[in-house]
């Protein structure tokens, strides 16, 4: 492989602003169906540039890489024995080492929630120039939005643990199966409110008033209090799901054009 192609390849995956994983085939023993050195380049798309040894093996990595692209897992080392790993004839074991490179768009917009509402907002935004990502612990909701380079969706129980990887100036919006599970969230994210380029929930009025009070008893400064868009949306439209989600993109994009 010409190493300056490879590079060429990276450069030419983050000017089209996509995340990428590079896989390296740093160790093997017994039979192996590429050199040690051999690289291959893993968007979310798929192989983009390079082999490590097509067949099952390069599959293997294919898929291995695309998890790391969706749970944004930054390194990763793998052994795989050719046998009862990958179910080749062939003896012998591979070592890889995959690290994944991120896009960081700079109109990021963060869904917690995949329900009505969000399968609504999330097509609405794929519209736009943004990088999306969409976080739910039901695997069958997560599975009803749309498949786009622009979308990252993440199953999860524990999403409020996802919050530390948010980049900076990111919108987060909120929109759970409800209140229990949207305030672990909500705290962590006003924790660091200053971080956000917008932080919003979706309810009612009376929601947004115990919202407001338990930020209040969880420590949270009247300062970010006043940051903070519960009910989330400008005030148009009826509550059907798509019309509450027009709102919601009003609303995002009236703020993205005074702080980005």
């Amino acid at each position: 492989m010409n190493f300056e192609d490879y590079l060429s390849a990276m450069k030419s995956l983050q000017d089209a602003g996509k995340s990428f994983v590079s896989v390296t085939l740093v160790k093997q023993q017994g039979s192996s169906p590429q050199d040690v050195g051999a690289r291959a380049l893993v968007s979310a798309d798929g192989l983009e540039y390079g082999t490590v040894g097509g067949g099952k093996v390069e599959k293997r990595a294919i898929e291995e890489a695309q998890k790391m692209i969706r749970e944004k897992i930054h390194h990763h080392y793998a052994d795989w024995n050719l046998q009862k790993d990958i179910g080749m004839t062939c003896g012998g074991v591979v070592s890889f080492f995959f690290e994944f490179f991120e896009y960081n768009h700079p109109f990021n917009i963060w869904v917690f929630g995949a329900g009505h509402i969000a399968q609504e907002l999330v097509r609405l935004l794929m519209r736009l120039d943004c990088k999306i990502t969409c976080v739910d612990p039901r695997q069958e909701w997560i599975d009803k939005l749309p498949t786009s380079s622009r979308l990252t969706t993440i199953c999860t129980e524990d999403m409020k643990g996802l919050v530390s990887r948010i980049p900076e100036k990111s919108f987060v919006t909120l929109m759970t199966m409800g209140h229990g599970t949207d305030l672990p969230i909500l705290v962590e994210v006003m924790k660091q409110r200053d971080r956000f380029a917008y932080v919003g929930n979706i309810g009612s009025d009376q929601k947004a008033r115990r919202l407001r009070q338990d930020l209040i008893d969880a420590g949270i400064a009247q300062e970010s209090l006043d940051k903070f868009h519960c009910p989330m949306g400008e005030s148009f439209g009826t509550n059907a799901p798509v019309e509450i989600a027009f709102s919601i993109v009003a609303q995002i994009l009236k703020t993205r054009d005074l702080v980005l």
